[in-house]
C-alpha cells in the first residue's frame, strides 16, 4: 500500500473508526455493520465501506465486519500496532496537560522526554517526568531515534523549535502553537489550535 495515494482526509477518518469500534469491543460487541459503525460517528455507511474499502475488503455482504479483525487491521493500517516514542517540546499549561494525560499509552503513544529553554522550569518535575534543557534537544533525540514531536511553546518559538527537531530526525510534529510551520516535505505536521476550532464552530451559532 502506497500511503501517499491515499487521501488524507480519509486517513483523518480511520482514527474516528477505531475509537468507535473500540467503544464497541469494550462493550461486548463481536459484529458491527457500515451502517451501525456509521451511526456511531455521524458519518454515512457509503462513505465508511468506501473508506475502508481503499485498504482491502475487511467485511463481508450480509455479514459485516468482525470488530476484532477491523480493529486489528485499521490498528496495522495507521501503524500504531504499537508503542510509538512522543518528545514534548514546552512545558506550560498544554504541556503538563498532555503530559498528565493518560489516553496516549492505549491508542499507541508514549511520551518520554519534556524539553524547555526556561532555565527556572528546567530540572522541574511533571508527573513522572523532569523537564529537560532543550539545548541539549537535538542530540538526545538523535540517540533516541524518537520521530514524533509535540509543541506547545509560543507562536514565537515554533519556528526555531520546529528546525531544531527536524534537524534532530523528527518526521511527524503535533502542533499546539497558533502558527504555521515551514517544514520539509518528508515532516508532516498536524495543527491543533482551539481557537481556530471555535471560531469555526462560532458561525453556525
Amino acid at each position: 500500500m502506497n500511503a501517499d495515494k491515499i487521501p488524507d482526509i480519509i486517513i483523518g477518518r480511520l482514527p474516528i473508526y477505531l475509537r468507535a469500534l473500540q467503544r464497541m469491543a469494550d462493550s461486548g460487541l463481536k459484529t458491527t455493520s457500515s451502517q451501525e459503525l456509521g451511526e456511531h460517528v455521524g458519518i454515512s455507511a457509503a462513505q465508511i465501506r468506501k473508506d475502508i474499502s481503499q485498504f482491502g475488503e475487511f467485511g463481508k455482504q450480509g455479514t459485516g465486519y468482525s470488530i476484532q479483525f477491523l480493529l486489528e487491521k485499521l490498528r496495522e493500517i495507521l501503524r500504531v500496532d504499537r508503542i510509538w516514542d512522543v518528545v514534548l517540546v514546552g512545558g506550560g499549561d498544554m504541556g503538563h496537560a498532555l503530559a498528565n494525560y493518560q489516553g496516549f499509552k492505549n491508542r499507541g503513544f508514549r511520551i518520554v522526554a519534556i524539553f524547555d529553554n526556561n532555565q527556572e522550569k528546567v530540572g522541574q518535575k511533571i508527573g513522572d517526568f523532569v523537564i529537560e534543557d532543550a539545548n541539549t534537544m537535538i542530540e538526545k533525540i538523535e540517540a533516541s531515534g524518537v520521530k514524533i514531536a509535540m509543541l506547545t511553546v509560543p507562536a514565537s518559538a515554533a519556528q526555531e523549535v520546529a528546525d531544531k527537531l527536524t534537524q534532530a530526525g523528527i518526521r511527524a510534529i503535533l502542533n499546539y502553537a497558533p502558527i504555521s510551520l515551514n517544514v520539509p516535505d518528508n515532516v508532516k505536521v498536524q495543527y491543533i489550535d482551539p481557537s481556530t476550532h471555535l471560531q469555526r464552530m462560532t458561525y453556525y451559532l
